[in-house]
C-alpha cells in the first residue's frame, strides 16, 4: 500500500485560486525566489488547470479562476479571509520588490514583540502575504511580559 502523504510533498500546502495564475506564476517566482515543480496542466482554453511552486520546504498548489469547478478568486470575491505567511531573508527588500510589481503594501514594516521583522502585502491577485525575517530569538517569558506591556500602555 502505498503511504497516505506521497514523497517530496509537506503534510499542509495552500491551493491558491488565482484570477491569471500564469502571471501569478511569475510574480511569485520573481519575488519569493519560487520555482515550478513539474509541468502547468491546462484547460482547453489556456488556462491553468493546476500548477505547483516549490518555495523552500513549502509547495504552492495554484490554478485559474473556474466558477464552473467551484474555484474562484479573491479578485471575484472582493478580498481573502486568509493571510499566507512566509519567511524571507530580507523582509524590507522583499516587501518592496513585490510593491515595485503591483502589490500593495498594507501598513509599514516593523519589529514586532515576537522577534519578527514583518510586513504585509496583497499581491495583484487578491491574495495577503504576511512576509517576515527572524531577527531575534524571544523566550516565553519575555514575550508574554511584551505582549503585556504593548496591550497595557
Amino acid at each position: 500500500m502505498p503511504n497516505p502523504i506521497p514523497d517530496n510533498y509537506p503534510r499542509m500546502m495552500p491551493h491558491l485560486t488565482v484570477r491569471g495564475a500564469a502571471d501569478a506564476m511569475d510574480f511569485y517566482i520573481d519575488v519569493f525566489g519560487a520555482t515550478q515543480r513539474g509541468d502547468r496542466f491546462t484547460m482547453p482554453d489556456g488556462s491553468i488547470a493546476h500548477a505547483e511552486l516549490q518555495l523552500g520546504d513549502s509547495v504552492i498548489m495554484l490554478a485559474d479562476e473556474n466558477p464552473e469547478f467551484g474555484n474562484t478568486s479573491p479578485a471575484s470575491l472582493g478580498g481573502t479571509a486568509v493571510t499566507l505567511m512566509v519567511y524571507v531573508s530580507d523582509v524590507d527588500a522583499t516587501v518592496a520588490k513585490a510593491v515595485s510589481k503591483g502589490a500593495t503594501q498594507g501598513g509599514p514594516i516593523k519589529d514586532e514583540f515576537y522577534g519578527d521583522r514583518v510586513g504585509m502585502v496583497t499581491d495583484p491577485f487578491g491574495h495577503v502575504w504576511h512576509i517576515a525575517s527572524h531577527i531575534e530569538d524571544v523566550s516565553e517569558d519575555e514575550m508574554a511580559k511584551r505582549m503585556s506591556d504593548m496591550f497595557s500602555g
